[in-house]
């Protein structure tokens, strides 16, 4: 296998760092990049925030950090640094993410046996407002899917129909639909084993709406589709980039009057809350979308005290009494 390259790395002449500590960073950059194969934009933005941590440092402390120096922080310096950045015209959940970048290189030198820092446990990440998904209605789902075939070349219509077709009536991720392969493709109603998050894999069930969806794009389809090639593509026949599929779905906002909240992602969303509103199981909703944890498919359903009263009336022994 071919050694990893790409300009992801933050050069090392960035960092207010001792030799020993610029090593040690070099070693966490190659383990993030070799190991956990972590995005060329991950390890730039993971690089930034340890650089703006030890300039900070170097400042706050009046020396270059070293290792040595990095396992006697304060509780103190941590938040120093966390006080400066709040100070400045940065997002919370930028300063959540450097946080978390710290708390990943402090980890790594740890396991090593190269420096370990007890006071950062005790610093809590900033609290981030919670976003509260958007689905559409279901009328205005229906209208997105009967209006999204108009499209010059038929084959792309029928594309972008699948793709849709499979966001919501399946509740896949777009990443997801874009990573089927010909071979995945579900051309008869049945299930559907998607690989999500974290390489996990879940199955969902196929309805016979989105297997014709899907069959009709594949038959239509002028590029050939190997068993183990991306099952949706480009108009040149090269692998379907996910901003074509936001773009229709702008186009499909402005002709049908579709609030701005109406994204590919939203069909997901309306998965998830529409099947929990037509008395779907909460539990096998959570395995159906693929989420670790039940407070977040609580999220993307919008569930409400009322749903929530009404679910226990029907369920509970002593409400039934």
């Amino acid at each position: 296998m071919s050694a990893r390259r790409g300009p992801a790395r933050v050069p090392l002449a960035r960092f207010a760092a001792t030799a020993d500590l610029a090593d040690a960073i070099a070693r966490w950059q190659s383990w993030l990049a070799d190991e956990r194969r972590a995005s060329a934009h991950t390890l730039a933005a993971y690089g930034l925030d340890l650089a703006d941590f030890l300039d900070f440092i170097a400042e706050h402390r009046g020396a270059q950090p070293s290792l040595a120096e990095l396992g006697v922080l304060s509780a103190a310096d941590f938040r120093a640094w966390l006080a400066r950045r709040a100070a400045e015209p940065l997002m919370r959940s930028s300063t959540a993410r450097a946080l978390s970048a710290l708390r990943g290189f402090f980890r790594f030198l740890d396991r090593r046996g190269l420096a370990r820092n007890a006071a950062l446990a005790a610093v809590k990440t900033p609290k981030l407002p919670k976003s509260v998904p958007k689905p559409l209605s279901a009328e205005d789902a229906d209208a997105a899917l009967d209006a999204v075939e108009a499209a010059r070349a038929p084959w792309i219509g029928k594309r972008d129909a699948a793709i849709l077709t499979l966001l919501y009536g399946c509740g896949l991720r777009l990443s997801e639909a874009l990573g089927l392969t010909r071979r995945d493709a579900p051309l008869e109603p049945g299930a559907l084993a998607v690989t999500g998050k974290g390489n996990k894999t879940r199955q969902v069930p196929v309805l016979p709406q989105v297997a014709d969806a899907v069959a009709d794009y594949v038959a239509a389809c002028p590029w050939r589709l190997a068993p183990d090639e991306p099952l949706f593509r480009g108009a040149r026949g090269g692998p379907l980039h996910p901003r074509l599929v936001q773009q229709r779905m702008q186009q499909l906002r402005a002709a049908l009057g579709l609030p701005e909240t109406a994204t590919p992602h939203a069909l997901r969303h309306s998965f998830a809350t529409h099947l929990l509103a037509g008395g779907g199981d909460l539990r096998a909703i959570q395995e159906l979308l693929g989420h670790a944890s039940l407070t977040t498919t609580q999220r993307y359903t919008a569930i409400d005290a009322e749903r929530l009263i009404a679910v226990y009336d029907q369920a509970h022994p002593r409400a039934k009494g």
